[in-house]
C-alpha cells in the first residue's frame, strides 16, 4: 500500500475540516464521505466527487477505505469505531474518544484485537511548546512534582449552543466544558503531569440555559502526594489558559501560547533542610527553551496516523491514551453529583448509573438554530 482510502465519517464543523486536509495529504486518497443528514451528506459527496453514505456501517461495509475519521457526536464515536476495527479499517478519532470509561475501554480493547492503528485527535500534543515541555519533564528538569495547576476559562455564546439539537445535553453530548472544550487541556495537562489518584470535583451551569455543565473545578491528590487544582469554563471573557507544573527542580508555565521554565539551582527539599539562613530561600534561574521545528496541528495528526499505517510510525496521538482526559471528565462529573471525592481509575459501573440516570431526566432542547460552521481557528 502507498496511500490510504480514506473516509470521513460525519461532516459536519470538524469533519469538513478532516476533509479538507484529506485532500491535501499526498499519501491519502479521500475515498468516501458519510453523514446522517442526506442532503449535507449528498453536498459533501458532489462538492468532493467521492461517494456519500448516510449509514457508517455502510461506509464501513463499501470496501472503499482503508481507514476513517470519526467526527460524529460524541457517543457514536465507541460503536462506530469497534464496527471499523472488527473490518480490519484503522480508526482516528475526534475527541473525546468516548462519553463513558467504560465505553472507552471497549473502544481500546477493540482496537489491539483488530491490529489496526487508533489515534485521537488531539493536536495540542504536535506544538512545540508542549513537546518542548514533556521534553523537561522527562528529562528530569523538574525533579519530583509536588503541584499542577490548570485554568481553562473559555467563552461559548448561547448561540453557539443552540447551533445543534446535541450540543449542551446529557443524551446528545454527555456533557458540558468538560466533555467538549476541556479535552485537549485535560489530554496536555495529564501527559504532562500525570493521572491523580483523587478528584474532588464540582459542576455548575452559571451563564447559559443549557441541562449540563458550563463550569467545573476540582482538586486532585497523586499517588507521590502531590496536588492539584483545576478549573474550566465557557464563561470568561477575554479568555485564559494557564497551565503550571511545579517539581522539586523546577517549574513550568505555560500560558497564552509561551512556555517558561525555571530551574533550581539547588533542590527546594535539599535547601530545605540544609539551609541556615532564616529568610533564605532556592535560587532559580529562568532558561531559554529552545522549541523544535514541527509540522502541528490538526493536519500533522492526520499526517501522522497515515504514516503509521503506511511505514509503521510511532504515533503522536495514541487512542489507548485518550482515556485519561476522560478519567479526569467522568472523575470531576461524578464527584461534582456524588458531593465527595472519587478514586481514579473511576468506578465504571458507578459513572454508567450516573449518565443513565442524567440522560433519562434530560428535557431535551427547546430552541436549535441549526449551523455547521468550523471554527475559524481551525480554518
Amino acid at each position: 500500500m502507498d496511500r490510504v482510502r480514506m473516509g470521513i465519517i460525519g461532516t459536519g464543523g470538524m469533519g469538513s475540516a478532516h476533509v479538507a486536509i484529506a485532500r491535501e495529504l499526498d499519501c491519502v486518497t479521500l475515498a468516501a464521505v458519510c453523514d446522517i443528514d442526506e442532503a449535507v451528506c449528498r453536498a459533501k459527496s458532489e462538492e468532493c466527487g467521492v461517494p456519500g453514505f448516510t449509514n457508517a456501517e455502510e461506509l464501513l461495509d463499501s470496501g472503499l477505505v482503508d481507514a476513517v475519521i470519526i467526527a460524529t457526536p460524541h457517543y457514536f464515536h465507541p460503536p462506530i469505531a469497534i464496527a471499523a476495527f472488527r473490518r480490519g479499517i484503522h480508526v482516528l478519532s475526534e475527541k473525546p474518544i468516548a462519553v463513558t470509561v467504560s465505553a472507552a475501554d471497549a473502544m481500546i480493547a477493540a482496537a489491539k484485537a483488530s491490529g489496526c492503528k487508533f489515534a485521537v485527535m488531539y493536536q495540542m500534543r504536535t506544538e512545540s511548546i508542549h513537546i518542548a515541555a514533556r521534553r523537561i519533564i522527562e528529562e528530569g528538569g523538574l525533579g519530583d512534582i509536588y503541584r499542577t495547576s490548570m485554568i481553562m476559562g473559555w467563552y461559548r455564546s448561547q448561540a453557539y449552543y443552540d447551533s445543534g439539537g446535541w450540543r449542551a445535553t446529557w443524551t446528545g453530548e454527555g456533557g458540558g466544558v468538560l466533555i467538549n472544550q476541556a479535552p485537549h487541556m485535560l489530554d496536555i495537562f495529564t501527559w504532562l503531569g500525570g493521572l491523580p489518584t483523587m478528584i474532588h470535583g464540582r459542576t455548575r451551569t452559571r451563564l447559559h440555559e443549557i441541562e449540563v455543565e458550563d463550569e467545573a473545578f476540582a482538586v486532585l491528590e497523586y499517588a507521590n502526594g502531590a496536588h492539584g487544582y483545576l478549573y474550566a469554563s465557557t464563561t470568561e471573557a477575554p479568555g485564559t489558559d494557564v497551565l503550571e507544573i511545579a517539581g522539586d527542580r523546577g517549574k513550568i508555565r505555560i500560558q497564552e501560547g509561551r512556555l517558561r521554565y525555571w530551574r533550581l539551582e539547588e533542590a527546594r527539599s535539599e535547601h530545605a533542610a540544609g539551609a541556615t539562613e532564616m529568610w533564605s530561600s532556592p535560587k532559580s534561574e529562568e532558561v531559554e527553551v529552545p522549541l523544535p521545528e514541527v509540522q502541528s496541528g490538526h493536519k500533522a495528526v492526520q499526517a501522522n496516523f497515515v504514516d503509521a499505517i503506511l511505514h509503521d510510525t510511532p504515533l503522536v496521538t495514541p487512542g489507548e491514551e485518550g482515556i485519561n482526559a476522560l478519567e479526569m471528565i467522568n472523575g470531576m462529573i461524578l464527584s461534582g453529583h456524588k458531593g465527595q471525592p472519587v478514586t481514579v481509575p473511576v468506578d465504571r459501573a458507578e459513572y454508567d448509573a450516573l449518565i443513565e440516570s442524567l440522560k433519562a431526566s434530560s428535557s431535551g432542547k427547546a430552541r436549535v438554530r441549526e449551523q455547521r460552521v468550523t471554527d475559524p481557528k481551525f480554518q
